[in-house]
């Protein structure tokens, strides 16, 4: 019985470690008879939509040496440091220290450099071909772009969110060698190729992000703002067309060695921000105002509906105010259209309150507030919005006029566009086409729509009413004669509203 017992158990032994356990122990045996050189995948390219080259590569070399494998480490460090341009004393300290298994003695060594050593012959030396992010527009695009680290891994915006796809997969060099890392006498290398990353193609234009970054400098010099930002998006499709935040920074010279500097220059706001956007949320409560009426709301404003002329309102024990102390006569006999056009903060209170919360937050709901819009880009804010449960009269009187509410600029500009293009609210992406270098096509990426906001009627109709802000209205400095150009201006004071 016993005699049986133990049979069981060496079979049992056996086909663990020969079944089970097989693949680690080749992977252990492969790694004491074996060192490796790596042979380093090329980082996909990344261009604007119309094939303009935004981020690509320059081809260096890394040093690596085997300790083990080094015959003469005091002649070795001197014909490296003469070749490499480095410090001897610090190559001898690292041929002669720690016996790792590899060393790395450079990186970002130039091939005329490396032919040199070559030629040397140097026992224990060896190389392989590395990578370089290069951005051709120095600053155009930087937070958007982002950057790699050392070891070109994506570290900040595209370059890290399509990481995966950009980074490709590393070969290798085997040798074989004995167990203290010396190589074996005819002994014959083995070769896995590396694969290389695949390329990204944007919805960005070069043209069109060039025309906005020197907008936002001339922003700069003439105001001297903290930041300015600026997105240009394609309302049909949600693609971004441009985007960019100011100040810049040149990519091609990231200050890694001042990290607050750093984070600040390399934040995409428009993304990763929010702030009260004021005046330019009308929009949306005009929005849901002039949908509710289409259905017959009877709490919802009539288009010829004349609002009250009053500057205040009282709301919950507190006073909302307008802007303008309405003493030129504009702001009376207002209707929708008058309200957008002198962005008349009461209008918008009375608005919100009749729609009452539930309706009102069901239109902020649609139209993506509260929540990600899910740009292909990490860290997007979700923005500030109160809990329906939790909203009061004089929230709901302040959030009509873009109050009590944060937003993000991403997530302003999505609404505002699927209020004026027909009520569609697609996914905002900044990535057209993931591609390989012999043309393969690996992923399409097509608009994606996320859901309704309002009626094409609706939108048609505020449309028309946002013309009418450029043309008559507040916004008349972007009026362009010929054009049909709508927007709606906006600013955020806490002093809009007050206590009694």
């Amino acid at each position: 019985m016993a005699i049986t017992f133990l049979f069981c158990l060496l079979t049992a032994r056996f086909f663990y470690v020969q079944i089970v356990w097989q693949e680690e122990l080749v992977c252990r045996a492969l790694d004491q008879w074996t060192r490796e050189i790596p042979v380093v995948a090329k980082r996909g390219s990344i261009t604007d939509r119309n094939g303009v080259v935004l981020v690509e590569n320059d081809s260096y070399y890394t040093v690596f040496a085997r300790s083990n494998a080094v015959k003469d480490p005091k002649s070795t460090a001197s014909e490296l440091a003469k070749t490499l341009s480095r410090d001897e004393s610090k190559i001898y300290e690292k041929l002669t220290g720690a016996k790792a298994s590899e060393l790395t003695i450079a990186r970002k060594i130039d091939k005329s450099a490396v032919q040199k050593l070559a030629e040397t012959g140097l026992d224990g030396v060896y190389y392989s071909r590395d990578n370089a992010r290069v951005y051709p527009k120095g600053d155009t695009l930087c937070q958007v772009l982002g950057f790699t680290s050392s070891d070109n891994t994506g570290t900040t915006g595209v370059e890290k969110y399509y990481d995966k796809y950009l980074k490709g997969k590393d070969g290798e060099l085997l040798y074989e060698t004995d167990l203290v890392g010396i190589d074996l006498k005819g002994a014959v290398a083995a070769y896995r190729e590396a694969e290389d990353g695949y390329n990204l193609r944007l919805t960005v234009d070069y043209g069109i992000q060039a025309i906005v970054e020197s907008a936002l400098y001339k922003v700069g010099q003439t105001y001297s703002p903290a930041s300015a930002e600026c997105i240009v998006l394609d309302p049909n499709t949600f693609e971004i067309l441009a985007m960019a935040n100011y100040p810049a920074y040149d990519l091609n010279e990231i200050p890694r060695d001042d990290i607050p500097l750093l984070n600040s220059l390399s934040r995409n706001k428009i993304v990763c921000d929010i702030y009260e956007p004021g005046s330019t949320f009308k929009v949306i409560t005009a929005a849901a105002n002039l949908e509710e009426a289409s259905k017959g709301n009877p709490k919802a404003f009539a288009d010829n509906h004349v609002f009250s002329s009053s500057r205040t309102r009282s709301v919950d024990g507190t006073t909302v105010k307008c802007w303008s102390n309405h003493a030129n006569g504009k702001h009376t006999n207002q209707r929708l259209a008058e309200a957008l056009n002198n962005s008349c903060n009461p209008c918008f209170t009375d608005i919100a309150l009749s729609l009452g919360t539930q309706t009102f937050y069901d239109y902020l709901s649609a139209f993506g507030f509260g929540k990600t819009t899910g740009i292909d880009y990490g860290g997007e804010a979700t923005g500030i919005l109160l809990r329906e449960s939790a909203v009061r009269g004089c929230d709901l009187a302040r959030i009509g006029f873009g109050q009590t509410i944060a937003v993000s600029g991403i997530q302003l500009a999505c609404a505002t566009a699927a209020a004026v293009n027909g009520g569609y609210y697609y996914t905002p992406q900044l990535v057209k086409e993931i591609y390989a270098d012999d043309g393969y096509v690996l992923k399409k990426i097509a608009p994606t729509l996320k859901n309704r906001t309002v009626s094409e009627q609706t939108s048609k109709k505020l449309a028309t009413m946002l013309e009418g802000v450029v043309k008559d209205g507040s916004g008349k400095k972007a009026y362009i004669d010929g054009y049909h150009v709508a927007g709606k201006t906006g600013v955020s004071y806490s002093w809009m509203c007050s206590n009694l």
